[in-house]
């Protein structure tokens, strides 16, 4: 059953909670992250916060502080592939139903951030702007965005010269540059607009 509706706190009395977000909707690369995080009432891990607003280094310390004294998280992923058949927001929910079916422990109620949730066989809810004010929301989206800069670090490796380390896949101006000069790599998302576009002026002009 899915239940959609702003969720202000950040615990329910005798409910298992487990926090959901993503990584990656916006890139023009690579895929779409989501992580699920339960965390242990018998141990707060102290500054979980927006992934957004976290520096590279202290998201890591939190990531593993969250894989260590949670008390289950999970990942779930949408492929390039999955993107471009789907769309990114159906590949967006995929990966979120993954994450939460990987959880080791069954929650009564997940809590998603932002206003589209997945299917799931657990109550869930949306929670705008979760990602800043609930603490297993904050947990999900270190770990979804640690995980997803540290694939985009290994397919920098496989394809050199697009700067995937540094731009993560984002739309750059640096990384449009690499697109006009070396033309979409396998890990490019086709079904996105700029590299769409670069295909079709590529046809046309053979």
């Amino acid at each position: 059953m899915t239940q959609e509706t702003d969720v202000p706190s950040d615990s329910e009395p005798g409910i298992i909670l487990a926090g959901v977000d993503e990584a990656g909707r916006g890139p023009l690369a690579g895929p779409v992250v989501a992580a699920a995080v339960v965390l242990s009432p018998s141990f707060l891990i102290g500054g979980l916060a927006d992934s957004k607003t976290l520096s590279a280094p202290r998201r890591e310390v939190l990531a593993s502080e969250i894989r260590q004294h949670a008390a289950a998280w999970a990942l779930g992923m949408a492929s390039v592939e999955e993107i471009d058949q789907l769309n990114i927001l159906q590949a967006t929910l995929l990966a979120m139903q993954r994450a939460v079916q990987g959880l080791v422990i069954t929650p009564g109620l997940v809590l998603v951030d932002g206003n589209r949730a997945p299917r799931l066989a657990c109550p869930v809810r949306t929670v705008v702007r979760g990602d800043a004010t609930i603490k297993s929301i904050s947990a999900a989206s270190i770990l979804a965005k640690v995980t997803r800069d540290a694939i985009l670090q290994g397919l920098d490796a496989l394809y050199p010269g697009y700067g995937f380390a540094i731009h993560k896949g984002y739309p750059t101006a640096a990384h449009r540059q690499a697109l006009r000069e070396l033309g979409p790599s396998p890990v490019h998302r086709r079904s996105f607009a700029p590299v769409r576009k670069m295909l079709i002026n590529s046809t046309q002009k053979q």
